[in-house]
């Protein structure tokens, strides 16, 4: 089997719910409620998220981790729904649109309208993509 690569050749494929769960259930779930541990076990170790509306890389599960660390401490609530979910199993993807709703610490709800795109590897998150309708969120923290 060749290196792996997003969407490419020698993916195994996983039942249509797999994609589900892991965004939701577990994954934005995991957001949602600040469970750290529970969000980073979506992701390999190596995994690379990009918040593609700034170009705002995090590489590793630590650089994610900070990241986390600053989402959850800047906001007083999260929440995602709304969701609509395009799974591709071939190419072990996932693209799910969303609503976000947070509330900075002693400021008023924002609301956006995201997309996220998931490539899986191992049945983890190893890169994803974000579009943000509005500023980005999803700063660097301090690793």
């Amino acid at each position: 089997m060749s290196e792996w690569q997003e969407g490419g050749p020698g993916q195994t494929p996983l039942p249509y719910p797999f994609y589900v769960d892991i965004v939701t259930k577990r994954y934005f779930d995991g957001v949602d409620n600040k469970i750290m541990e529970q969000v980073l076990d979506c992701f390999t170790p190596d995994a690379i998220l990009t918040e593609v509306t700034s170009n705002t890389v995090h590489r590793g599960r630590e650089a994610i981790r900070a990241m986390f660390v600053k989402l959850f401490a800047d906001f007083e609530t999260i929440w995602h729904g709304n969701f609509v979910h395009t799974a591709d199993p071939e190419t072990n993807a996932v693209c799910s649109q969303f609503t976000v709703l947070i509330t900075p610490n002693g400021g008023e709800e924002l609301r956006y309208e995201n997309c996220n795109r998931f490539y899986l590897k191992d049945r983890l998150f190893h890169r994803v993509y974000v579009y943000m309708s509005g500023e980005n969120l999803l700063k660097a923290g301090d690793a």
